[in-house]
């Protein structure tokens, strides 16, 4: 230690003499006097060992380590094998946003043999695009308020997970092309409704903007802000694809008064998302609360969102409902694939069920209970180009939600920086510097185009696949490679119950799950 600050001490004091004969040695003495410090304190710090072994050179691990998901994104990974999100949906995303065709030249660069390629089946005799959109009727039996629901919509986004700004970009975004905006847990904010869009307003576990001090549900001023004409529905959140199962921690740092007036918590104290809600404990008292849920509503659309695990667990929902005789209005089942919330790694990858399968379990299981007709479903997992909608058609769903691709649409870079509170671009910060960046005008408009721009990329698949209206959809329209030389339909590579058959003979790959289900009991 002494032997070092002798070298640095003899090197300065060198430094000072060559500086005395000319002061333009001035700067490079700072510059090497301090990389000499740097270097002392590699030598002597004991956090990392590759910079006590490797002083100043070491720090060249940390800046490539830095920089590496950035030279991946722009310089490594192909146009069709980024993750989550390929270059090649990106840019799809990008061009739409911005008005502009998104055509490519050339043929496709996708190994069509290779195993799991999936694609939709053309029709010899295609129809005309239809000059309007689709929409989609949500709102069963009980429901006095109905909403038609576009076939594309913004997902569920919190404010504080978003900046104002981009929430802001979305909701003006979905005015100007008449779909609708999920707010996500963190409760109606201002931002929410300046923009005159229609909202579907989501109840997390916390309650948040229903809630009372004690962090339960506060009835009255749910009933309060569910009369308001910008919210078309109500949804309970369940689960999320991102962190099935996962409360949340918003630290206290990040509360503040705009936040903590949406949530109804004190500002700058640590704010906690239990994973499971206070207000319920068995299927049947869920059914019930979404009940009163929709009674508190004046009648609009109530639905819950989640990503599906148990299939015993949703056929005891299924049995609830029938026991009781409600049904929510529209039930969105979230991919395990889904996440623009930040969520432990192991989480991401291992727990919930991909989009397919739980779309399949959600259909499968309304349509055996008898229950289908009543009862919407929404998608929402990676969905982003007029594709994504179709298929999630086929496999079940009347309609899709998308998050990270109305990111894209308001500028997102896919950095992956969003739980950083850096984001370069200003969606997923509270920076108001960063924010600032992010002109509200220019990406609303980008919004609607990117919205408008794939919904008529759906409809022109389906008018291709001679198809007028999204319920002439069938899973043989769909089909996957499964090996080089074999190619199967979605009728035959997943099993479809034909309406009612759980309340007359469950088929024997059923029968165990639903003899087990239990109204009273998850």
């Amino acid at each position: 230690m002494l032997l070092l600050l002798l070298v640095a001490l003899g090197a300065a004091g060198a430094l000072v003499l060559v500086c005395a004969v000319s002061p333009w040695w001035w700067f490079a003495a700072g510059l090497l006097l301090t990389l000499t410090m740097l270097g002392v304190w590699d030598l002597v710090q004991r956090r990392h060992s590759v910079l006590r072994n490797y002083p100043l050179l070491g720090h060249l691990r940390f800046l490539m380590e830095a920089l590496r998901p950035e030279l991946q994104q722009y310089f490594v990974e192909r146009n069709y094998d980024g993750r989550p999100y390929d270059r090649e949906v990106r840019s799809i995303v990008y061009e739409r946003a911005k008005g502009v065709e998104a055509e490519e030249p050339f043929g496709t660069e996708r190994d069509v043999y290779q195993d799991g390629y999936e694609f939709l089946q053309p029709s010899m005799l295609p129809v005309e695009v239809p000059r309007e959109p689709p929409v989609v009727r949500v709102g069963g039996p009980d429901c006095t308020q109905p909403y038609d629901m576009a076939l594309l919509n913004v997902s569920a986004m919190s404010f504080g997970s978003l900046s104002s700004n981009a929430i802001l970009a979305l909701n003006r975004g979905a005015a100007l092309g008449g779909f609708a905006q999920d707010t996500g847990e963190g409760g109606l904010s201002e931002y929410h409704l300046r923009g005159g869009g229609d909202l579907i307003w989501e109840i997390g576990t916390g309650y948040f903007g229903c809630r009372t001090p004690e962090g339960g549900f506060d009835a009255r001023e749910f009933a309060d802000k569910a009369a308001l004409p910008e919210v078309k529905c109500v949804s309970l959140k369940l689960s999320q694809g991102a962190k099935a199962g996962f409360g949340g921690v918003l630290p206290g740092a990040k509360v503040n008064a705009e936040i903590a007036r949406a949530r109804d918590v004190p500002e700058g104290r640590t704010v906690i998302s239990p994973p499971y809600h206070r207000e319920f404990s068995t299927p049947r008292d869920m059914v019930r609360f979404l009940a009163r849920m929709r009674e508190l509503a004046d009648g609009k659309p109530t639905g819950f969102k989640l990503c599906v695990g148990s299939r015993r667990q949703f056929l005891a929902v299924c049995k609830a409902m029938l026991a009781e005789g409600v049904t929510p209005d529209f039930i969105v089942v979230d991919g395990s694939e889904g996440g623009t919330g930040a969520a432990p790694l192991e989480f991401a990858d291992n727990l919930g069920t991909p989009l397919t399968e739980g779309l399949i379990t959600v259909h499968n299981a309304l349509v055996g209970t008898g229950l289908r007709d009543r009862v919407r479903i929404g998608a929402s997992g990676k969905v982003a180009i007029g594709s994504d909608i179709v298929k999630r058609l086929v496999q079940g769903a009347d309609y899709t939600n998308a998050a990270r691709a109305m990111m894209f649409a308001v500028g997102c870079l896919q950095a992956q920086r969003c739980h950083t509170n850096r984001c370069p671009v200003g969606v997923t910060t509270q920076d108001p510097r960063r924010v600032r960046a992010l002109d509200v005008a220019d990406k609303s408009e980008r919004v609607h185009r990117y919205q408008r721009a794939t919904v008529r990329s759906a409809s022109q698949i389906m008018a291709a696949m001679g198809v007028r209206d999204p319920g002439e959809l069938g899973p043989h329209q769909l089909l996957r490679r499964t090996d080089p030389t074999t190619v199967r339909p979605y009728a035959e590579l997943y099993e479809w119950l034909a309406p009612g058959i759980l309340l007359q003979e469950p088929p024997a790959s059923w029968d165990a799950d639903w003899a087990a289900a239990d109204p009273d009991a998850f």
